[in-house]
């Protein structure tokens, strides 16, 4: 499913595909967890906004220490270069929105023409009277990663769009089987696809060549390792990736990817049973998304998991997720938030084998 903006605020990824783009409001509020998104939205709002070459006329402020009074006499200043404009950016904006919130609903209210104010926001609660002035008079651009066949759609669109490449449907799917779905990392691939292939089109064996590195190939042992309970092996091989200069939140996306179907297999058993229907294990796996060729291996893998473990995967993803990009960002942290996550998952950690 895509990932849909709400009625009051438009999804990034239709932001950037819109040919016949409107005038940009006054103030925007640019939102979400997908940081490759937020780049190219912010980007492309300089662009439409102040013309010719936008860093001119952009002032990017730091939020924790930015002070309205610099803010709005930034957006009342004509732009010295090129006739768009001024575009002002509050980076990390949440502790500036939430101690200068009267002042901004207020500026929302009655925006200067002069120039364009741009949030940059973690989160954007829709039930503030802030959210729904800007909705009113402004624009809130909700950067999310679309998913599944949303995600694949994109992947055909921007490889053709940014790299100049035909990118089969079969393998963006494979694509993201390997990488996941983080936009930049995804990009990045595509990139190298799109040298590689040259002018024919990127497939599948392409993608095996050259996505299906050793990184790769050790990232899904590890997932194989965890499913297993194997937690010495899957440590060892975590070791190795984030040592090669992987990124613990791609790592996580990787694996999220199988842990969410033995998740909804879960599910799907326990509907099944409120039906009073049976349905063998293999069958539910294969609804849950796991293709034919490794559902015996799943198959084994969901038994070490456990039926209660199981059903509690997608909490255990979510809270691992939420650390990595909260207050496990370091490295070193991330790293024990990671193993965290494995131990939670290994043989040991079983309770019928505790």
């Amino acid at each position: 499913m895509a990932a849909k903006a709400s009625s009051d605020s438009t999804s990034a990824v239709d932001f950037l595909a819109d040919a016949a783009p409107a005038e940009i409001p006054p103030v925007v509020a640019l939102f979400g967890d997908e940081g490759f998104l937020k780049r190219l939205a912010l980007h492309e709002l300089k662009q439409r906004i102040a013309g010719g070459d936008p860093e001119f006329a952009a002032t990017e402020l730091a939020g924790p220490q930015a002070l309205p009074r610099d803010v709005f006499d930034e957006l009342s200043t004509l732009s010295l270069f090129g006739g768009g404009r001024r575009v002002v950016v509050i980076d990390d904006a949440d502790d500036f929105v939430t101690k200068y919130r009267d002042k901004l609903e207020n500026y929302v209210a009655r925006p200067s023409q002069a120039g364009v104010l741009v949030l940059d926001v973690a989160t954007w609660p829709s039930n503030t009277r802030l959210y729904k002035a800007v909705a009113a008079s402004g624009l809130n651009l909700e950067c999310r990663a679309p998913t599944g066949a949303a995600l694949v759609k994109w992947l055909v669109n921007w490889a053709k769009q940014r790299h100049g490449a035909k990118l089969q449907t079969d393998a963006a799917e494979s694509l993201m089987d390997l990488v996941g779905a983080e936009l930049g990392l995804l990009d990045q691939e595509l990139a190298k696809l799109a040298a590689a292939a040259g002018a024919e089109p990127i497939s599948c064996e392409l993608v095996d060549k050259f996505v299906g590195s050793w990184r790769s190939r050790t990232a899904w042992e590890m997932i194989d390792d965890i499913a297993f309970g194997n937690a010495p092996a899957a440590l060892k091989q975590l070791d190795r990736l984030i040592v090669a200069g992987e990124h613990p939140i791609a790592l996580l996306a990787q694996m999220a990817s199988t842990f969410r179907r033995f998740a909804a297999a879960t599910r799907i058993l326990e509907d099944t049973e409120a039906k009073k229907q049976r349905l063998a294990g293999k069958q539910i796996l294969e609804l849950a998304g796991f293709k034919p060729f490794v559902l015996r291996k799943a198959e084994d893998q969901w038994k070490q998991l456990g039926r209660k473990r199981s059903g509690q995967l997608y909490d255990m993803l979510l809270e691992t997720d939420l650390a990595l990009k909260g207050k496990a960002s370091q490295a070193a942290r991330a790293r024990l938030v990671l193993e965290q996550f494995i131990a939670r998952l290994s043989t040991a950690g079983d309770p019928r084998k505790a």
